[in-house]
């Protein structure tokens, strides 16, 4: 099995001083995946870490978590994006992890320790297009549509790839607590849209904490839409 799943991107932004391109010179990722120059800035700086699956001889989680590039534009997105293994490719165990630039994707990180997520399981793996839900995820997570302006919720979106199912999820700063819950019930309804579930399935919601002492049991939900 391959250590890393993920290729090496390669460049994305073109040297060019956009103020000098002229109406004919400009291109954007849309016209060329490699070559553009004009560069459209987003609200936050995110970085992309891959989880390789474990070898089974007591790995550390630290040498299992690798973060792999960050970028702050919509074209260098799409230039890691087109240069990274699809999720439907990569090996059981391994896990993708879009987070805010300093978040690392772990419950100990100072942002994430007072916070959870909103997860479901897709379990018919067959049955869904797992590449073009998880390309959805990020970019409404990039873009900012899961949260109001001042929300300061979203800390990152996770997939994880297993056997019989893949899991998406999305990781909050608090589990809602002092008059956030309507703000986190919201989010958790954007993000049921972005994952197309219908209205009669439950998107849930458990803090990190829980899932912690959790164990190897399914945390309660705190909150579900």
């Amino acid at each position: 099995m391959a250590e890393v799943a993920v290729q090496q991107p390669v460049p994305a932004i073109a040297p060019a001083d956009e103020s000098e391109a002229s109406a004919d010179e400009i291109k954007t990722v849309f016209h060329d995946v490699n070559n553009f120059n004009v560069k459209h800035p987003l609200m936050n700086t995110w970085s992309l870490w891959f989880t390789k699956p474990p070898s089974g001889k007591g790995d550390n989680w630290n040498d299992l978590l690798k973060e792999v590039v960050s970028f702050d534009t919509v074209e260098e997105f799409w230039g890691v994006y087109n240069n990274i293994t699809a999720c439907s490719d990569l090996a059981i165990k391994s896990d993708y992890h879009l987070f805010k630039k300093g978040v690392r994707p772990e419950w100990e990180d100072q942002q994430n320790k007072h916070g959870g997520k909103w997860a479901y399981q897709f379990k018919d793996k067959k049955l869904i297009n797992i590449n073009e839900l998880w390309l959805h995820t990020q970019l409404a997570a990039i873009g900012e549509t899961l949260e109001d302006e001042g929300d300061n919720e979203v800390m990152g979106v996770v997939i994880n790839v297993r056997k019989g199912f893949y899991r998406v999820g999305l990781w909050t700063r608090t589990t809602g607590k002092a008059g956030s819950k309507d703000t986190l019930l919201k989010i958790g309804k954007n993000f049921k849209e972005v994952l197309q579930l219908p209205a009669e399935e439950q998107l849930e919601f458990s803090g990190h904490t829980d899932a912690a002492h959790a164990g190897s049991t399914r945390a309660k939900a705190k909150h579900v839409v």
